[in-house]
């Protein structure tokens, strides 16, 4: 689909949100077309290596509000739950480029990725709670662990944005480019990486993950359901009809 290109070259397969006119956000189609070329990546010995990129001036805005109020996630089998599942359990390096504004799940898959770079226009946030919902991709699980239970509060109760500079702080990204240097820094990071012995990569990615597999779906799986839960609720309600009206939320009865 031409909202998400996916091009396999040399080794490494680099799937790209192209929805620039839209923010990048995604759709419940784009969420299949995405878990569908990691699905595909996993036995294609052609593919060492996955890159996700935006573009330099948007990662993405998220979830599509529209697309996802007409469609929201029906079960762990919906599109988005499969993509969850697919970043969660991807056996091969995964790396991810961002610049601009990475949204909710814009955030929230970094924390599968094996390595990310970023531009320094890049800002990060995860703004459920303002939305009347609870965090997802096992975000209140990686979180906390990447950021420590105090920043972790911070982004997650306050949903406020924090800059690249802050990501790097605290980890979440390996260096801050450029925006308009960032896909290419990372494509060069790919390329050296399915230069090298995949049995070697992929066991030592099993090595470093190993005892938290099962936690993080486990995770999502708990995260799906509140997540669910809450979309039905007054609080989701209001939030999603303020938005759609473009007026602030009143969460005083809710």
């Amino acid at each position: 689909m031409s909202d998400i290109l996916v091009h396999t070259e040399a080794g490494i397969r680099t799937v790209t949100l192209n929805r620039v006119d839209k923010k990048n956000s995604i759709t419940s189609a784009m969420y299949g077309a995405m878990a569908d070329a990691l699905a595909s990546a996993v036995d294609d010995a052609a593919v060492r290596v996955v890159l996700l990129q935006g573009h330099e001036t948007v990662f993405s805005a998220g979830n599509d509000i529209g697309d996802f109020l007409n469609k929201p996630p029906a079960g762990l089998d919906s599109p988005v739950f499969r993509f969850l599942k697919g970043i969660a359990t991807f056996p091969k390096p995964l790396l991810a480029a961002v610049c601009g504004p990475a949204v909710g799940v814009g955030t929230t898959l970094l924390f599968h990725c094996d390595l990310v770079y970023a531009g320094d226009n890049a800002a990060f946030s995860m703004p459920f709670v303002n939305l009347g919902l609870c965090p997802e991709a096992a975000s209140s699980l990686l979180v906390p662990q990447m950021l420590g239970y105090h920043r972790a509060a911070e982004a997650l109760l306050l949903g406020e944005p924090f800059m690249a500079e802050a990501a790097l702080e605290v980890g979440l990204v390996n260096r801050v480019l450029p925006p308009t240097e960032a896909n290419d820094y990372a494509q060069s990071v790919a390329k050296k990486l399915a230069a090298k012995p995949l049995s070697s990569l992929v066991e030592t990615k099993r090595l470093m993950k190993k005892g938290q597999g099962e936690l993080v779906l486990k995770t999502i799986a708990e995260e799906g359901e509140s997540f669910g839960r809450m979309l039905r609720e007054p609080a989701a309600k209001e939030a999603f009809g303020a938005f759609m009206e473009r007026r602030k939320p009143d969460f005083s009865k809710v």
